[in-house]
């Protein structure tokens, strides 16, 4: 895995062993970012169920402003703040930082983000995200969920899919609030 464009491209990302993470593959990230344009230029990112940190490093590395990364797997923990540290020892400018926390909780906390990218663990977690009341006032601009193909994940207000792409067996769904 690396970063496909921006300051950090092909910046080698790593990837803890086992099946605990399912990293972004090269080829979603890169028709997600199509998908978004420029809205991540100079945004404020968060990445939900981070895992290696994949979304968010290539946010930082296309323009955005501050990511904010929320992980609570003690082995995507490592490997995170390892490629945080890899990014932030290039120069990038981009104010990162990382909550230790469950996704739940955080979101209770508050806060807005430009984007937000969400990719739960396949199964249910989708639809239960997608669902938490929470949500909705912490997505400023666009929501990048992902879930597997076969996942039903239904939208409905407050949310409007913007963009559905399916790759392989993951699916990506651009919302937007209403």
């Amino acid at each position: 895995m690396r970063i496909i464009a921006g300051f950090a491209r092909g910046m080698v990302l790593a990837v803890p062993r086992g099946d605990a993470v399912r990293p972004t593959s090269d080829r979603v990230r890169e028709a997600i970012f199509s998908s978004l344009g420029d809205r991540v230029v100079g945004a404020t990112v968060l990445d939900l169920f981070a895992g290696t940190g994949a979304l968010g490093l290539e946010a930082a590395s296309r323009g955005a402003q501050a990511v904010t990364f929320v992980e609570q797997n003690r082995a995507a923990l490592v490997v995170l703040e390892k490629n945080v540290a890899a990014y932030t020892g290039r120069g990038g400018e981009a104010k990162l930082s990382i909550s230790r926390d469950d996704v739940s909780r955080f979101l209770r906390r508050g806060g807005r983000f430009d984007v937000v990218f969400a990719d739960p663990p396949y199964g249910e977690l989708p639809a239960q995200l997608l669902a938490d009341k929470n949500l909705p006032g912490i997505v400023g601009d666009r929501l990048v969920l992902e879930s597997a193909k076969r996942d039903a994940v239904p939208v409905s207000p407050p949310w409007e899919l913007v963009r559905e792409g399916v790759y392989g067996d993951t699916c990506v769904r651009i919302l937007a609030r209403l």
